[in-house]
């Protein structure tokens, strides 16, 4: 029997060293905001980066200065980490 995650963590490596961790409920939903990213990063814009479970919270970055992503499925519920 196959588990399901409940959620995916992405750990984001920025050009300055500083790594931030975000939260998808959705494997989807990475990806979408991903292909943001990727279409985003010719033109040197802004992509916004949602910020755990809360509704409107971003933190904003420019595409060029994303270095590496990590993403990890998260199996446990957010109480029990």
């Amino acid at each position: 029997m196959t588990r399901t995650p409940r959620r995916y963590a992405v750990s984001l490596h920025l050009i300055g060293g500083q790594t931030e961790r975000v939260h998808f409920s959705t494997l989807e939903q990475f990806q979408q905001w991903y292909q943001g990213l990727v279409s985003a990063g010719a033109e040197s814009g802004f992509v916004n980066v949602p910020l755990g479970d809360l509704e409107g919270e971003y933190l904003v970055v420019r595409p060029d200065a994303v270095i590496g992503l990590r993403v990890e499925p998260q199996f446990t519920s957010i109480d029990d980490a």
